[in-house]
């Protein structure tokens, strides 16, 4: 037999909910894709390359170019481990597919 003060207001038993905590999900990781200048890949090639594979408008492209030319690194975009991964795949496979030595990297933001 139930406990009379254990009954819900229908008569019947008193039901409770089990409420298992979420656990925190963490932001990924995110990475800087950087590219190196080189004094043999032409400007118009990396300015391509920023259009293609990081979606920049010509102006902005032509910007980050001038940039890593200077100061010899620039940040192409900030994505997470494999999409930054495959973004540097894709910009060495074209680079050696036209003989350029054109080189990107990641950095942990």
């Amino acid at each position: 037999m139930s406990d009379p003060d254990k009954r819900d207001g229908d008569g019947g038993p008193a039901t409770g909910v089990v409420v298992k905590p979420r656990p925190k999900t963490k932001k990924p990781a995110m990475y800087k894709v950087l590219m190196l200048n080189d004094d043999y890949t032409p400007m118009e090639f990396v300015v391509h390359v920023l259009e293609r594979f990081f979606q920049k408008n010509r102006d902005e492209a032509t910007r980050i170019m001038m940039h890593v030319h200077r100061r010899g690194v620039g940040v192409c975009g900030v994505y997470t481990y494999e999409v930054a991964e495959t973004k540097v795949t894709q910009v060495m496979d074209l680079a050696r597919q036209n003989q350029h030595p054109l080189q990107c990297t990641i950095e942990k933001e």
